[in-house]
């Protein structure tokens, strides 16, 4: 029997934006499982695990999360993610940072489709203002150090993104959007799949006139406009029932209106943009023997983002272009005796970044190589107790040689459908090549920093409740991170001793009657740096509610979607860029959203997006849009 955990955020609404293989009408008869978990996930320990034998806080927003809530951009999904805050400098298409559990944005690794997407020609983090959501299959959002598994940006956890596969008969998909701001979208994409191959294939696209992005109240009325464009395909062959053979690839091309910043004032209206391309891409090769217990698997993966920075006139002053190539392999060995299963992993990794800026102010291009060890041993006994442990050794360039660990333990109660765990791991940081070497008008980089060492640890239990038509699941968590970079404004330096955060997650799910589903999530966070200040940009409290309820024989569903960020603090900035924290005000956001089957295969679907027209900011000075309504049509063949 497994313990059915709390979904904490099916995130709203009903069918996804620029839905693509679309599900039909009928499918929501499908989406009432009441479980955070899926049955199997690959990113809690690099190899399947059950959601009963996992030990780390894992949650998973999956297609039909995504569909129900209509999320367009990836990022508004995650914010009901238990400890996860979500920053954006402005509309849709500005700067997007995620924080896992108040480490910082670039000490969370995020993965789309098994290749890393962390852009070293930044502070090593993700930006998430640019990955659209309407060929996401699954997201796993994996809490707490994870080094031992992943390396240098697995500090704070690990965000692994899935794209669709195809399956089975040929199918088409497609949808449009229009919508406030003059905002239009759209999706096309095809899929197929037999036991010895798969093909998918997807095109989706937004462009917006947008809001300003400096805060609108401060006296900035200018629009600024978003557009991207994104190619995603994937194929399979299986030439043996225990081999495989797959190429992902993905691109996307974009451009957002930015506003100045000035010191003393913050963020301004003017003509500048941005303007880029990603591209990225993995080979891998699967195999199995002794009757697919002992698997190998080697891949190869290569990722390129550009960005130009353009002035008033659309002419380029920078350019940053990072570029991340990784080879890596990997075994696993599956072992059964009596009441015991053994998996036994071993893994090599090596990765090249590389970071080239060319601005009026400074050029530079540099290079970083790592390699990477990893060792797991998962033992299952009686199927009700699960323990990992996992080390890995980093050799790197420049820095010195790095070794963490993590430990997890599960404890299932089937009797009760109680399950109880716990995880400690340790982690490590290292300075990315912008702050090593980094400049610009306001910022010079310092090659004299070293890396951010961490660990932390947490527990947690997940009970299921009314005849598992209800669950709770509550998780506390510490983390320590010694040697922390920050910035003073114009440099970067390490902070002596150790940042402390710590905090706990609440999750409840119930389903009090057929096809009405009610979640809701709750985070409470302390972070203070080793002086005792308070971490900037992580709110106290976070919560989110969604209430969801299909009805007309399924071909109708209605979605409520709810999220709260408490007070927060940020960096404000003097004339002459000496920095200083101010208080940013608490807010509360409320979505609806709401679809209807007209036939099978056709379906209209609406929402409507912070229905009070709540004005705030997440990022000193920038601004947020206000109320928003968007029509569209799916059609799935």
């Amino acid at each position: 029997m497994r313990v059915r955990v709390p979904r904490l955020h099916r995130t709203a609404s009903f069918a996804a934006l620029l839905g693509g293989l679309v599900l039909p009408a009928s499918a929501f008869a499908d989406s009432t499982t009441i479980t955070t978990l899926p049955p199997v996930s690959v990113t809690a320990n690099r190899v399947p695990t059950a959601a009963e034998e996992t030990g780390s806080a894992l949650t998973v927003i999956t297609r039909e999360d995504l569909e129900q809530r209509q999320t367009r951009v990836l990022s508004d999904a995650l914010r009901e993610v238990p400890g996860v805050a979500v920053n954006r400098t402005g509309p849709m298409g500005t700067l997007t940072q995620l924080r896992i559990r108040g480490s910082e944005g670039n000490q969370t690794l995020v993965l789309i489709d098994g290749i890393e997407v962390n852009d070293p020609a930044s502070d090593s983090e993700y930006d998430f203002a640019n990955l659209l959501a309407g060929d996401v299959e699954r997201v796993e959002v994996l809490r707490g150090p994870q080094s031992a598994l992943y390396g240098s940006d697995a500090v704070g956890g690990v965000v692994n993104i899935v794209t669709r596969r195809g399956s089975g008969a040929p199918r088409f998909g497609a949808a449009v959007e229009g919508g406030s701001f003059g905002t239009a979208a759209g999706r096309a994409s095809f899929g197929t799949g037999t036991d010895r191959y798969d093909l998918f294939l997807s095109g989706q696209g937004v462009t917006s006139d947008g809001v300003s992005v400096a805060d609108k109240r401060l006296g900035n009325p200018e629009k600024d406009g978003y557009r991207n464009g994104t190619l995603t395909g994937n194929a399979a062959v299986r030439p043996t029932e225990r081999s495989e053979i797959a190429v992902t690839g993905r691109y996307t091309r974009f451009r957002t209106d930015t506003d100045g910043f000035v010191g003393g004032r913050g963020a301004i209206d003017d003509g500048t943009s941005t303007a880029g391309e990603q591209v990225f891409g993995r080979l891998q090769g699967k195999i199995a023997f002794l009757d697919g217990k002992w698997e190998h698997i080697v891949g190869l993966t290569h990722g390129r983002q550009q960005r130009d920075y353009r002035d008033d006139a659309k002419t380029v002053t920078s350019r940053y272009d990072g570029r991340k190539t990784k080879a890596d392999y990997q075994t696993n060995l599956t072992l059964n005796s009596g009441p015991a299963d053994h998996v036994l992993t071993a893994a090599v990794e090596h990765e090249e970044d590389k970071a080239i800026s060319r601005s009026a102010f400074s050029s530079f291009d540099r290079s970083i190589g790592s390699t990477g060890l990893v060792g797991q041993y998962k033992l299952g006994l009686f199927d009700r107790l699960t323990l990992t442990g996992s080390v890995r050794h980093d050799e790197n360039d420049l820095f010195r040689d790095a070794t963490t660990w993590r430990t997890t333990a599960a404890y299932l109660i089937e009797d009760s459908g109680t399950k109880l765990r716990a995880s400690y791991g340790t982690g490590v940081k290292n300075p990315t090549l912008f702050e090593l070497y980094g400049y610009t008008a306001t910022y010079a980089g310092n090659p004299n920093l070293k890396p951010e060492r961490a660990h932390g640890w947490d527990a947690g239990f997940d009970q299921a409740l009314w005849g598992r038509r209800a669950t709770v699941d509550g998780t506390w968590f510490d983390q320590r991170i010694r040697d922390l970079i920050t910035g003073t404004g114009r440099t970067s330096v390490n902070m002596p001793g150790e940042s402390h955060i710590r905090g706990f997650e609440l999750g409840l799910s119930v389903e009090p009657l057929d096809r009405l589903t009610v979640r809701g999530s709750y985070t409470w966070t302390d972070g203070e740096d080793s002086a005792g200040a308070e971490l900037v940009r992580r709110p106290k409290q976070l919560a989110s509610l969604t209430v969801n309820y299909r009805f007309l024989e399924d071909r109708a569903n209605a979605n409520l979607g709810v999220v709260y960020n408490g007070r927060s603090s940020d960096w404000a900035y003097d004339l002459f860029y000496n920095r200083q924290v101010v208080n940013l005000t608490p807010y509360t956001l409320v979505n609806m959203a709401g679809s209807y089957a007209l036939s099978e295969g056709v379906e209209l679907f609406g929402r409507v997006e912070n229905l009070f027209d709540r004005r705030y900011q997440e990022v000193w000075t920038y601004g947020a849009p206000g109320r928003a309504g968007h029509l569209g049509l799916r059609l799935s063949l």
